[in-house]
């Protein structure tokens, strides 16, 4: 997460890294202080790789005793400003893409001999629940050995930590003793306090081992398959049922087979596609689509996920070969009408979740290339009857278009990295979409006591995943809150414990705060219910 350039003559000796974590909502500090012990004026950059779903809350610069408060900006008012700032050799702070998981946060300043230099950097991010647990993952990377350094993470959970661990890409095994972890009931901590023998390379070397990732995984106690948390005036819903068996699923792959994905692209598509293969169970329907300049159906429809079929559809992977230009529009359009086919004439499972995986690496070029024209048909084929899932390969394509297609039709979108673990990437992806536990899945909130909701329809609700929905209380009574599946006759009911008014004591109650519970979910204290069947009400919970 931290990184200092042009470090000669820059010495830091203290860095901190301070993460208090409440509800899933995760609210970081970074303070770097470090000397230009030089004779002369240096200049050193302070760069911080972020998670690319957080969001910095406020930058502070100490130079010699003088505070230097930052102006947090909307993207593009901040580019602007930053490009005005270093023509006129100001200082300034831009955030830019870096890596698969991270975003940078750039500063540079001119520090005179002998002066001291405090960086404090704040930034905030809800944590999202994957293969069943909540993960935070900080960038480490001070290049050089530093006198007191010190990760600290604090976990507040209401509903009580079920399991927490801890690890570092650049922990050695005479660095495990210093990594310090525990939790009993609500609270979790993690320490990572180095000596200054402790982060050298060897004995005598000047070199850092702290150069990495590090890690925090953990999640929380479930006693009923939903929480509810309030606080001044608004709500989170965390919705995650456990113990529902998985539902069969339809899955449609489009794979782009066009020239630009020749050589390593496609060999490791193919690795990645025979792995998942081999995961498919027996009570699944699957196909591809290939599209190149021309679009190719393996099948004519779906077909059930037998050994043999499943044995056919591996030597159907392994002769896929290159073929020609990029006709997206056409492989989306074969795909998404066998799934309407399918569906229409019956032969898929009832109750089984259907979905769609695209993989390209490039831009329409064949066919139908108006990007518009190619989101129009899209949305218009499926007409919200499945989600759709679009992986980008590599950097040569409209990565921004496959996103709002993918957001439009219930999906989401991943960017798939040239390396050489592009197979395992694929996989990874696939995994988290593996298991579909229940499919049109709408919590329902009463109309005279709820504003402000944020999204609460969702196709699928997958295995290890979490669905939140946050909103604004109208009336302080203690609303009920209900679930309806597409998948099941059950529907949970959840009621509030306490009213807004009476949780709001000991909250920071300012508009900052507010934004931040309403799209992050940023909420304390929680009740719950355990399910019941439709028609029974249930008595609230004290």
């Amino acid at each position: 997460m931290l990184i200092f350039q042009n470090t000669d003559g820059i010495d830091i000796y203290r860095m901190n890294i301070d993460s208090h974590i409440t509800s899933r909502f995760a609210h970081n500090i970074i303070t770097s202080r470090a000397i230009n012990s030089g004779n002369a004026s240096k200049e050193a950059f302070f760069d911080v790789e972020l998670p690319k779903t957080a969001f910095i809350t406020n930058f502070i610069m100490t130079i010699d005793g003088v505070i230097y408060p930052g102006t947090i900006k909307e993207k593009e008012a901040a580019q602007k400003q930053y490009q005005q700032a270093v023509s006129k050799g100001q200082t300034a702070g831009l955030v830019r893409t870096s890596g698969r998981k991270t975003e940078k946060f750039t500063v540079s300043v001119n520090i005179a001999a002998s002066t001291e230099v405090v960086f404090e950097l704040a930034f905030e991010e809800l944590l999202k629940r994957r293969f069943g647990y909540y993960e935070m993952f900080i960038k480490v990377n001070p290049k050089q050995l530093v006198k007191n350094f010190e990760i600290e993470v604090n976990i507040f959970e209401p509903q009580g930590i079920s399991y927490l661990e801890a690890e570092g890409s650049f922990i050695t095994n005479d660095l495990l003793p210093v990594l310090q972890k525990s939790f009993s009931g609500k609270k979790g901590k993690i320490s990572f306090k180095p000596t200054l023998d402790q982060q050298r390379t060897c004995a005598d070397c000047l070199a850092t081992l702290l150069n990495g990732d590090f890690i925090v995984k953990y999640d929380v106690i479930r006693k009923a398959t939903g929480n509810l948390q309030i606080v001044n005036g608004y709500f989170v819903h965390f919705f995650a049922p456990k113990n529902i068996v998985r539902l069969p699923k339809n899955i449609v792959f489009i794979i782009d087979v066009s020239i630009s994905m020749r050589g390593r692209k496609l060999i490791q598509t193919k690795e990645a596609l025979l792995k998942i293969l081999e995961d498919i169970k027996e009570e699944d329907y699957i196909n591809f689509i290939l599209f190149g300049s021309r679009v190719h159906k393996w099948k004519d429809t779906l077909i059930k996920a037998t050994p043999e079929n499943l044995a056919e559809a591996r030597r159907y992977v392994q002769q896929i070969d290159i073929a020609g230009w990029t006709n997206l529009n056409g492989g989306l359009m074969a795909g998404i009408e066998l799934l309407n086919e399918a569906h229409k004439n019956g032969s898929l499972p009832e109750r089984s979740a259907s979905l769609i995986i695209m993989l390209t690496d490039g831009r329409p070029t064949k066919g139908e290339i108006n990007t518009d024209t190619i989101l129009e048909n899209v949305k218009n084929a499926i007409q919200g009857k499945y989600p759709l899932y679009n992986l980008g390969f590599g950097y040569d394509l409209d990565y921004g278009s496959l996103e709002k297609m993918a957001s439009e039709n219930n999906g989401l979108a991943r960017r798939i990295y040239e390396d050489s673990d592009s197979a395992l990437q694929l996989q990874g992806f696939y995994d988290e979409v593996a298991n579909p536990l229940l499919t049109e899945v709408e919590l329902h909130y009463p109309e005279n006591a709820i504003s402000d909701l944020t999204q609460n329809n969702f196709k699928h609700y997958y295995d290890g995943s979490e669905i939140v929905v946050a909103g604004r209380i109208i009336d302080d009574g203690s609303p009920i809150l209900s679930l309806w599946t597409g998948s099941s006759p059950w529907h949970a009911r959840n009621w509030a414990m306490q009213t807004s008014e009476s949780l709001s004591m000991g909250y920071r109650q300012n508009a900052k705060c507010k934004m931040h519970l309403l799209v992050n979910g940023k909420t304390s204290l929680h009740g719950t219910s355990p399910w019941c069947p439709n028609g029974w009400e249930g008595p609230p919970l004290y």
